[in-house]
């Protein structure tokens, strides 16, 4: 890695985790309907509004020792895991896939599907603004790679047929729902951004590790119910994005 190449990395990542400091924001408000926008940044204890010098993303978190300056109250580690998740996830898809307009735009895919992931982890629903998000960037690939146009529709309409289908063959077996609108649609929208086998690779990756990680939940607790689906599909949007063409060319080279 060059000095050049270097110091373009730390900035990505100073930017990730500024943009980091925002979906905190979304995390918190969204769910209870409080705009993101027109509020100032206040303590969720003591509603005390914040000053400049107390939002520098991760640093004043480490510099108040995890603690509202002005109550005293323990600040949670979300806020700088998430910081700092994201700009980590920013530089891993700036090296993945180059300095460039789609790699933004991937960018801001995972962010948007980090807030969604934590809120369905949170509160089992899925906000349909962040859904409508993922369609638009879907829409701007679309675009982008208009030669291939046909390839990002069938990913659209593959990845969201797929999970309907079986949300419907679930409901006719077991006589209850197994996958929500919100899951369906999210993966529709993903579809879009990804094309079709990049598409079918998330779905692959999402509902292994989703099945892996909830039996292994289950064997633990020995309770069963509904579980959050957006973290799982989200992982899988991820690595698909990155590398799911390079592992179709791949396959293709090793079949062919």
């Amino acid at each position: 890695m060059t000095a050049e190449n270097f110091f373009l990395y730390i900035i990505v990542f100073l930017y990730g985790i500024i943009i980091g400091s925002f979906l905190n924001v979304c995390i918190y408000r969204i769910p209870k309907g409080e705009s993101i926008v027109t509020v100032g940044s206040h303590c969720m204890e003591c509603g005390h509004p914040l000053k400049w010098y107390d939002l520098f993303p991760l640093f004043s978190f480490l510099f108040l020792r995890g603690k509202c300056r002005y109550c005293g109250t323990k600040l949670s580690f979300q806020y700088p895991l998430i910081e700092a998740f994201n700009g980590v996830l920013y530089v891993w898809t700036f090296a993945a896939k180059g300095f460039g307009v789609e790699s933004v735009l991937f960018c801001l895919l995972f962010s948007d599907l980090l807030v969604l992931s934590v809120i369905d982890l949170r509160t089992m629903k899925i906000p349909f603004a962040g859904e409508l998000f993922v369609l638009l960037i879907g829409m701007i690939v679309t675009v982008l790679h208009y030669k291939d146009w046909m390839n990002y529709i069938l990913g659209f309409v593959f990845c969201g047929g797929f999970l309907l289908i079986i949300s419907v063959l679930f409901f006719l077996l077991r006589h209850k729902n197994g996958l929500g609108l919100g899951d369906i649609e999210l993966m529709a929208f993903a579809g879009l951004c990804l094309g079709f086998f990049p598409g079918l690779f998330a779905i692959v990756i999402g509902s292994v590790s989703g099945v892996f990680v909830e039996i292994c939940k289950i064997l633990k607790t020995k309770k069963n119910g509904r579980f959050p689906l957006v973290p799982y599909l989200s992982a899988g949007i991820f690595f698909a994005a990155l590398y799911g063409q390079s592992f179709y060319d791949w396959y293709l080279h090793l079949v062919l």
